[in-house]
């Protein structure tokens, strides 16, 4: 066992944590009251290759491994989860999803604006009636011929307004069930696609959820990923990547919020000393650094099975589970800590607080982890 990082992953993580404080912490109380999307932020993380980190640089990308990806993923949710959101989404999901599976023109037309950040990307499973059961798509994709026909609807996409890429996972064959679905490519400005209602949000206000309308969206044979019926097979193995990246982000909105509670416990004073010298406050200290130590090593050898090119599923599906309960109860222990004060949003701790919560729902709910945790230990 190695737990030593090179030079180049420390450089990535010093990289983006003096981004995030430098860039998306100005303002990003702001933004999250009033529900703004960082786009200049978001452009800026393009331009420093946080968009497509793990893209082959033949297709625009840095051509990192996973553990850079998560140390990045980390320092960037510590200070904004609502900009690392779509930073997962357009890595993890997207651009990891056209890579491994997708044509090389696919790659070529849609891939290397993707892995810039010149364009961003949307995953699109979710439905009205399909949420943590992802075999019941109502979206209908008929073929015609030489394209597909899409009519359908599709919620919570993250980057929903904002994207220009979208990857839509279709029934194509009702009768085949999950083996009859199928994935495709969607452009923003084919006919017939329409972006529905911003979603009004607890948390990770600033991330851009919408609902999706497909109306007899004509998208050609060729934007289909890989064979008709592959897009049930597509999804699950692209989120496998993708709980990792929500894993990190859970990681860092855990330690995001320990940062704050650990300095604030060394200023604020009672009875006559700082609250850190009291047992109560470093028993809890003591608590939050070791769960968040805890879910660092979970996350980190999904990171690394994934870069060997071994089995990640099983550890991913434990990567999040563990990290998104431990980044809520850490921010409700870091609220606190400070006490009054974070109750408030000045002192940042309520909204990583309230960010927590997603990252035990979206990608699989925490009970969905288990379910796939369980099929693994039982077979």
């Amino acid at each position: 066992m190695n737990f030593h990082l090179t030079e180049e992953q420390m450089a990535v993580k010093e990289a983006a944590r003096d981004f995030a404080k430098a860039e998306l912490l100005p303002g990003v109380i702001d933004r999250d009251t009033h529900a703004t999307f960082p786009k200049e932020q978001i452009q800026q993380m393009g331009q420093l290759g946080f968009l497509g980190m793990m893209v082959d640089p033949k297709y625009n990308g840095g051509g990192m491994d996973t553990i850079s990806y998560v140390l990045a993923m980390e320092e960037i949710s510590k200070i904004d989860a609502s900009a690392s959101v779509a930073m997962s989404v357009n890595n993890s999901l997207v651009c990891w999803g056209l890579e491994k599976y997708g044509s090389e023109a696919q790659k070529e037309k849609y891939l290397k604006p993707l892995a810039t950040g010149e364009v961003l990307g949307a995953f699109c499973l979710s439905e009205p009636e399909a949420g943590s059961d992802a075999t019941s798509q109502r979206t209908i994709a008929e073929d015609k011929g030489d394209y597909y026909l899409i009519n359908g609807t599709k919620n919570w996409i993250t980057n929903g307004s904002t994207a220009s890429v979208y990857l839509v996972i279709a029934q194509t064959e009702p009768e085949k069930k999950h083996k009859g679905i199928s994935a495709f490519i969607v452009e923003r400005d084919m006919e017939g696609f329409e972006v529905g209602k911003k979603e009004d949000k607890l948390g990770i206000r600033g991330s851009d959820t919408h609902s999706l309308m497909f109306n007899d969206v004509k998208v050609p044979k060729e934007n289909r990923i890989g064979e008709d019926g592959f897009g049930f097979s597509f999804a699950m193995q692209t989120l496998d990547g993708g709980r990792i990246g929500i894993a990190a982000q859970a990681l860092g909105i855990a330690s995001g919020a320990y940062e704050l509670a650990l300095a604030y416990s060394k200023e604020r004073k009672t009875f006559g000393k700082p609250i850190s010298q009291h047992q109560a406050i470093q028993f809890k200290l003591a608590d939050m650094a070791t769960e968040i130590e805890a879910a660092r090593l979970l996350v980190m050898k999904a990171a690394w099975l994934k870069d060997q090119g071994k089995d990640y599923g099983h550890a991913s599906a434990m990567a999040k589970l563990y990290a998104s309960k431990v980044a809520m109860e850490v921010t409700v222990e870091a609220v606190q800590i400070h006490g009054g004060y974070g109750f408030v949003k000045e002192y940042h701790v309520e909204r990583l607080m309230r960010d927590a919560k997603i990252t035990q729902i979206y990608e699989g709910t925490s009970e969905i982890q288990k379910i796939v945790i369980s099929r693994n230990i039982l077979r």
